[in-house]
């Protein structure tokens, strides 16, 4: 009994609710998100509007036009559209009895003179729910059901249809029309069938597209972790050789003065070791970030080396104009390195993206802050596809940022493609 009555609850649960649950609107162009709607109300118009005319009860229009608001009813409704079906079902066997031997059951009529040159007839009666419209709108109403609900809610509603139709057929065996109330019941069951289906694929595009967009954040997010690592990675010997300095420094002070004071030297030793300490940690953080095939002891190339890379990029054929703006100055090893790479990335994107445009790089030193762009003119011939996502302006803009600077990136108006970057540095 207690798994009856918690079968009971379940059910009522599911079916017994007038929770709003609108039809959603189709995508696409907003001109025909309501398309779905509108076709609707068409079919119900059409299967509704059931004729009146001799040996067809008079309760059967009503009938048709009460089915036909259910399935309005259903697009925002449709447990309640739906137990109005299962009452008009009732009602229809009780007293919508016609006979299609004098007129057809769809919405459209045949003048009596045409049926009688018909070489068929019919003289079984049918009940008006299990006619041809009669059918087509309880089978609109269960296939609208099944779009928005959970399959098990759907099985449980065809399954009251199914117990009402067999409590019809055996209380009142002539309103089964020769067997059409099963045929009915086919027909429920195909609308439910492929209701659930079309839910499920909705269910399952939805769920991918959500699955996609956090794949593409992840995705996002693990390159700019990437690239920060390799910026650190690249800092590693700016921030290196400044502790070595300090270092160094507070060995040798000591020795610069004539019988420097006890505390002096506690202090500079103090200093002294806290840089080495600091520089062992380093070390070892950069064990962690550094890449197994990057030469722990390679370089890191400043503007110094801009010349180098200009004349690298001209041999491989590329039209490279590059312009210094302004008293060339050595500026902070941070600075250098990442004007450098910046400059690097951007002629990489250009050769990439645009084979056979000329480029122009120019760098102007300004009193207080680098700016540096780089231009490339149309593409002379298509670019291949480069398999992957690419990381060169997520990492200029790391790189940027790092410095507290500003970097614009996007197309020219004679259709190429430029890079600006904007960098403080010290007076």
């Amino acid at each position: 009994m207690s798994r009856l009555r918690k079968a009971l609850a379940t059910l009522r649960a599911d079916l017994w609710t007038t929770a709003r649950d609108p039809l959603p609107r189709m995508g696409g162009p907003r001109g025909l998100s309501r398309l779905p709607h509108v076709l609707v109300v068409l079919y119900a118009l059409a299967m509704g509007m059931y004729p009146a005319g001799e040996g067809i009860d008079s309760t059967v229009p009503l009938l048709a036009m009460a089915m036909a608001g259910a399935l309005v009813l259903a697009m925002w409704r449709p447990l309640p559209a739906w137990w109005a079906t299962i009452v008009l079902m009732v009602a229809g066997a009780r007293s919508g009895m016609t006979y299609v031997s004098q007129q057809l059951s769809f919405p459209w009529t045949v003048h009596p003179e045409a049926y009688e040159r018909l070489p068929f007839t019919y003289d079984n009666p049918l009940a008006f729910p299990w006619t041809g419209s009669g059918v087509a709108l309880q089978s609109g109403v269960l296939f609208l059901l099944a779009l928005r609900v959970r399959p098990r809610v759907a099985v449980e509603a065809l399954a009251m249809t199914a117990l009402t139709v067999v409590v019809i057929v055996v209380l009142m065996p002539e309103a089964n029309g020769g067997g059409l109330g099963m045929t009915a019941l086919l027909a429920d069951a195909v609308a439910v069938a492929v209701g659930s289906g079309v839910r499920q694929l909705r269910t399952t595009r939805t769920r991918l597209e959500a699955q996609e967009g956090l794949t593409a954040e992840e995705r996002a997010r693990r390159t700019l972790l990437e690239e920060r690592s390799r910026i650190a990675r690249e800092l590693h010997d700016v921030v290196a050789h400044h502790m070595s300095v300090i270092s160094i420094q507070a060995q040798v002070a000591p020795h610069l003065v004539d019988d420097p004071p006890q505390e002096l030297r506690e202090n500079l030793a103090g200093i002294r070791e806290n840089a080495v300490e600091a520089l062992t940690e380093l070390r070892r953080v950069l064990g962690v970030l550094r890449a197994q095939d990057q030469p722990a002891d390679a370089p890191q190339p400043t503007l110094d080396r801009l010349e180098e890379l200009v004349a690298n990029v001209r041999g491989a054929g590329v039209t490279l104009s590059a312009e210094i703006a302004g008293e060339a100055r050595p500026l902070s090893p941070g600075v250098e390195l990442s004007a450098y790479r910046i400059v690097q990335e951007a002629l990489s994107n250009a050769m990439r993206h645009a084979p056979g445009a000329a480029v122009a790089v120019r760098l102007a030193y300004r009193p207080g802050a680098l700016a540096i762009r780089v231009v490339n003119d149309p593409p002379g011939r298509p670019a291949p596809s480069s398999p992957g996502a690419g990381h060169g302006l997520l990492g200029m803009r790391e790189r940027a940022a790092m410095l507290g600077g500003d970097l614009v990136a996007g197309p020219t108006p004679e259709g190429g493609y430029e890079v600006s970057v904007f960098l403080p540095v010290d007076s």
